[in-house]
């Protein structure tokens, strides 16, 4: 599952200055994940969200631990998640 290169693309997306991404493009993006995200079955959801602990767990960049944290509920996974 390549969610892992997913999460690297948004973790550059979301901490990207406004010169290297535009801001607008920027919201496009992260937006158009979160709906794609909430368009998992549930089984997905939680691959994903044990994905996403399991990289926190392992993560040494507070920052980077703090999106990977708040990715579940930003990203809309915790919504109707069973």
């Amino acid at each position: 599952m390549p969610s892992g290169a997913l999460v690297d693309v948004l973790w550059f997306i979301d901490g990207s200055e406004d010169e290297q991404t535009d801001p607008d493009d920027a919201v496009k993006i992260l937006e158009g994940v979160a709906h794609l995200v909430t368009r998992l079955s549930s089984d997905q959801r939680g691959e994903l969200i044990d994905l996403l602990g399991a990289m926190a767990a392992a993560e040494v960049n507070p920052a980077r631990r703090e999106f990977l944290e708040g990715f579940p509920e930003g990203f809309g996974l915790l919504d109707d998640a069973a």
